[in-house]
Formats: C-alpha cells, structure tokens, sequence
C-alpha cells in the first residue's frame, strides 16, 4: 500500500498496487472530478509534488513537477500531488445555478422529495452532508440540505412545508409551477470530504434525515467499515417519511444501525428540547472518546444533545452540525 497525499486540501488515502489514484480516492470517498475515465477529459490533472508514479498509456514514470491524469495513473511510491479541483470540507466556494425541476413529489402529509438536475453535473463538487438554497426573486434564500450523495446524477431535497409555513411553501409552489429554479450550493462544513478514521453516530430530528441520508449514501460507496448508528427522532411514527428506506439500509450494510425514537412509542410527551431523542443516544454505550458525532436538526435539538454529549465525555471537535454555524450561541 502506498500513502497519497492531496495538497492544498491536505486530504489523503491509500492505494494498492495496480490500483489507479482515481479509483482508489473513490473507495476512500475523496471526490476527484472526473467524466471519461481515460484521461480525455483531464478533469483529475493533478502536478506531481513527490514520490514516483507511473502513467498507464505509455507506461513512462512521470517527471517531478509533471502533469499526471489519475484515472490514467499508478504510485510506485508513496506520493504527493498537487489539485486545485479537490476540496477540504466547506472549502467549496458556492455557485449559483439555473436548475431544472426534474420531480416534487409528496411522500408524507407534510414533506416533499424534489429531484433538480443542474447543468454540467459532474464538474460540480460538493461533499456529503452539505447543503443549498433555493432564491426566489423577492424573497430571502431558503436553506435545505441536500439528500443525495455527491456522486448522484440529479440533486434530492426533502423539504417539510405546509400552508402555515409560508416560506416553504412558496418554494414548493415554485417547484411544482417551475421548470427551472436559481439554487445556490454548495454550503457548510459539517460534511464529509473523505471517510472518518472513527466510527459515526448520526442523530437526525425530522427532516433533518436528509444530511443523514447524504452521508449514508456516500459512505456505502466507499470503503468504509467502521460502526454507524443512526438515530431519527420524530414526535409522530406518520413524522418518519422513510422509515422503510433507513431499515433496508440496516438490513442491507453492515455498518449500519438503525434506531428510530418516536414520541408515541412511550407517553407522547415530546419536549421542545428532544430531551427523549438525547435520552436515547446517551444510552447508547459509544466510546465517546471514539467516535464522530454529526446532528441536524433545530438548534434547539443540537445544541440540547452537544451539551449532553460533552458532558459525557466527547470532545468538541468530535461533534459536527451546522447549527454551529449557522445559529451560533453567545
């Protein structure tokens, strides 16, 4: 095995020999742009810093300084490389795109799946766990966090609106009315820009599943092993839009935990401050000095389950939401 270095971001990986650097930054989650696969289309180039690497066309080791293709590319040493395209996590600079409404569906009695595709869909990078706005004109962005994984053709949003809440309502009705919308992304650094060195615990309050489902996604199509346990808390069993596709990801990865914490399965008695949900997790048994911890959910939720989880011994840069950045405390 060979140690890969990626500089500015300073992300790295392994590789085996025979394994080219595209491949082997996949399996370890890192998203390098790329759309051939041959070298064609030169989206991974990336400058050899150090070390030796040998390109597969012509089978001629690469000169130091030299311009390297992954997909096209063999370590023969541990190496450095230098790559402008790949992001650390909430390095992404936010772009705005005109995106085409592909589907809003309702898949509860109060949340919507939205499918967009965005133009050139493959030059554009984010990480796991990130998040977009959707800009109507007239009005102040909304913020959603996006589904899907990052290696997702189209983009998947689950937003929660009713007539009461206006302003996700405005944008349902904008999506349903609209081919295309003006969205912003990507945001946030509670994200993944290549798989933890430790196990995960996932905590989600209602719609706040999507981030989860993102990182989820992403992790099942890398080579992470390590335990995670995802807990969903919501104050109905109607609340828990996609119970069925959390139990099928237990059933189907190994990795995976999953525990659903409802209000009506005890005496219904919901706090504001998800006190049951906090309950639960600290029950859990982790290792807090041994895990990651990323939330969403309302501040109220987060920073409930942060204080708890501090207190029971998990560092603070062990736990990750965007709460944090968002809604600081004073």
């Amino acid at each position: 095995m060979f140690r890969i270095r990626l500089l500015p971001a300073a992300l790295s990986f392994d590789t085996a020999v025979g394994v080219t650097l595209l491949a082997a930054a996949a399996e370890a989650g890192i998203a390098v742009p790329a759309a051939c696969r041959n070298g064609v289309c030169e989206l991974c180039e990336a400058r050899l810093v150090s070390g030796a690497a040998l390109n597969t066309r012509n089978q001629h080791t690469i000169p130091l300084a030299g311009r390297l293709m992954m997909c096209r590319t063999l370590a023969l040493s541990d190496l450095e490389l230098e790559i402008d395209a790949v992001m650390a996590a909430g390095d992404n600079q936010p772009r705005k795109f005109q995106a085409r409404v592909v589907d809003v569906r309702s898949i509860s009695h109060d949340v919507y799946r939205v499918e967009l595709q965005l133009p050139r869909r493959r030059e554009l990078s984010f990480h796991a766990g990130q998040y977009l706005s959707v800009n109507l004109p007239d009005t102040d962005p909304c913020y959603f966090s996006i589904a899907s994984s990052p290696s997702q053709e189209l983009i998947e949003l689950h937003i929660q609106a009713t007539p009461e809440w206006v302003s996700a309502q405005k944008v349902i009705d904008a999506l349903t009315s609209g081919g295309e919308v003006t969205v912003e992304l990507p945001h946030g650094r509670a994200c993944l820009a290549s798989i933890p060195e430790k196990p995960l615990l996932l905590v989600a309050a209602g719609t706040g599943f999507a981030q989860m489902k993102s990182l989820v996604d992403y992790l099942r199509e890398t080579s992470y092993d390590k335990p995670v346990k995802l807990y969903w808390g919501v104050r109905r069993h109607e609340d828990m839009y996609l119970r069925s596709l959390a139990q099928k990801w237990q059933d189907e990865w190994p990795p995976l935990t999953f525990l659903p914490v409802v209000g009506d399965d005890e005496d219904n008695d919901w706090s504001g401050h998800h006190d049951q949900l906090v309950r639960v997790v600290l029950a859990s048994g982790m290792d807090w000095n041994n895990v990651e911890v990323h939330a969403s959910g309302s501040p109220a939720m987060v920073y409930t389950l942060m204080d708890a989880l501090l207190e029971a011994g998990l560092p603070q840069q062990a736990f990750f939401s965007d709460v944090l950045e968002y809604a600081p405390r004073e």
